[in-house]
């Protein structure tokens, strides 16, 4: 099992069959084509002394060389380390602190970011740019190469690393979950059986791929289908999915949303959609049924982490029933049943088993072979997280007596906007750095359009003013444009319990 491989058995079944398709760079490439690239790459990178288990840092939008980077990486042992191209120079060099990469490949686009990272950190031993905004140093490396398979495929193993996807970056705790050929390869069986694929599927990545969407785009690979590449804009996307026959892709709230309020909307022809994968955050009700009534198409909900890949589904019967049926409608709120290769729970603190009443919170805890490894270079916080094989994800929930779950607190505070995880700890405290602000807390509050939306409750320092302009331009000044505050109320004082611990639930109930 190498999920390097994968553009290796449809170069020799379909050579032809064109593989991807870059929408922005208006470029694109055959299984033939894209074969023979993986290969230049992985022998380009094992010319320059990289040897098996050594990690390739990868700062780039979505691209032809960023996927067939991950392939090339799997191939021949190497772990791919993505890196999100959002954050800001000194968040990226805390995760090159973490991977610790022997190159880094960065995406001429973002030159002047990967040189603000460069100078900031002696950890890597070579840069490479690729692209005509680059300094075409990658390309140089690779043409050179011959196009035949690399002679360390044959030592990959199905439990060595694959690559390793970062979940914070901000905190000090770069948290990288690390995933094996393996993990990667079940987390696609539970895709496969919740999507349904069949081989004239056409894909659309909507997603970055420093994110899980990338397992979900090399699925569709391992079927053979073609791959559409996007940054994503509405009106793009709709036109995609009208010229490249797109059957399937995945949306977060926002961008059903956004693709929804496009002019003209209905004069799109999106007959070729089968099936929409929404997923990175809640979605109101409302907003599922105008989906399901906009795109001629069934939708499916999945819940998944970084850590745990894809671990829950909603599937197209249960939207149809609820929504056309009126059976079980609470169910839109739930984020469905265990996936097929994946065993979910719901526990108390103890370990034990909460009542199926849809009444009872507790802990969802997962077991599958679709876990990640652990924390790369954090034994104490993945031994915090995997305990006797089961995976804690921090997120609070009830289920039913059917085993349909329901997500009603996060125990890590973590806020979803937009499909990006967002911190509370990491926007508390940027906005701390403001020499007025006595305490501040922050969550999530529902928001139609993103999902969820940042609001901060501040408190502010007896002699000082402060305006939510002021908190604004201190978030501004210290956090990436998705983590900043959308909401700033000021406050006398925050809930507390006697431990000290503030009260965020207090905070929620309060907002709602």
């Amino acid at each position: 099992m190498n999920i390097g491989l994968i553009p290796q058995k449809w170069a020799r079944l379909t050579p032809q069959k064109e593989a991807v398709i870059d929408a922005e760079k208006n470029r694109r490439i055959t299984f033939s084509e894209l074969e023979d690239l993986v290969n230049q790459i992985a022998n380009g990178l094992i010319s320059i002394g990289l040897q098996k288990g050594d990690r390739v840092g990868i700062l780039s939008k979505n691209s032809i060389e960023h996927l067939a980077l991950f392939y090339a990486c799997g191939r021949v042992g190497l772990v791919a380390q993505p890196m999100n191209w959002r954050l800001s120079a000194s968040e990226l060099v805390k995760i090159i602190g973490n991977g610790n990469p022997s190159v880094v490949i960065v995406d001429g686009d973002l030159s002047e970011l990967g040189k603000q990272v460069q100078a900031e950190t002696d950890l890597v031993q070579q840069w490479l740019e690729y692209g005509e905004a680059g300094d075409q140093s990658f390309e140089s490396l690779v043409q050179g190469q011959p196009p035949i398979e690399p002679s360390l495929t044959s030592n990959c193993r199905a439990e060595d690393p694959f690559f390793i996807l970062y979940t914070g970056g901000t905190t000090g705790e770069s948290k990288g979950a690390l995933h094996s050929h393996e993990s990667v390869w079940y987390g696609m069986q539970n895709q496969t059986v919740a999507e349904r694929i069949v081989p004239s599927d056409v894909y659309m990545l909507t997603g970055q791929m420093f994110h899980i969407p990338i397992v979900l785009a090399m699925n569709y690979h391992a079927h053979g289908c073609p791959l559409v590449l996007m940054n994503f804009d509405a009106e793009l996307a709709l036109n995609l999915i009208q010229e490249e026959r797109v059957s399937a892709f995945l949306g977060v709230t926002t961008m059903l949303n956004w693709m929804m309020a496009v002019p003209n909307f209905k004069s799109f022809n999106l007959d070729s959609l089968r099936n929409i994968q929404y997923g990175g955050g809640p979605m109101p009700s409302r907003i599922i049924r105008e989906a399901l009534d906009s795109f001629p198409c069934s939708l499916i909900q999945g819940y998944g982490q970084t850590e745990g890949t894809t671990m829950t589904f909603l599937t197209q019967e249960d939207h149809y029933l609820a929504i056309r049926e009126n059976l079980h409608p609470e169910r839109l709120r739930s984020c469905g049943r265990e996936g097929f290769v994946t065993s979910v729970r719901i526990v108390d603190p103890a370990g034990n088993l909460v009542p199926q009443d849809n009444k009872t919170p507790g802990e969802i805890i997962v077991k599958s072979k679709a876990n990640m490894l652990g924390y790369f270079g954090r034994p104490d916080l993945t031994d915090q997280t995997i305990r006797d094989g089961w995976m804690w994800t921090g997120d609070i929930a009830t289920w039913d007596s059917e085993g349909y779950c329901y997500i009603v607190d996060r125990a890590k505070d973590m806020i979803i906007s937009g499909g990006e995880n967002i911190y509370s700890i990491q926007v508390e405290e940027a906005i701390a750095k403001n020499e007025a602000v006595l305490e501040v807390a922050v969550i999530g509050v529902p928001d139609d359009e993103w999902g969820e939306s940042v609001k901060a409750f501040v408190v502010t320092k007896p002699g000082y003013d402060l305006s939510s302009e002021d908190i604004m331009l201190t978030a501004k000044n210290n956090l990436a444009s998705y983590q900043k505050p959308k909401f700033v109320e000021f406050v006398k004082e925050l809930p507390k319990a006697p431990t000290g611990k503030i009260l965020k639930r207090n905070l929620r109930a309060d907002s709602d």
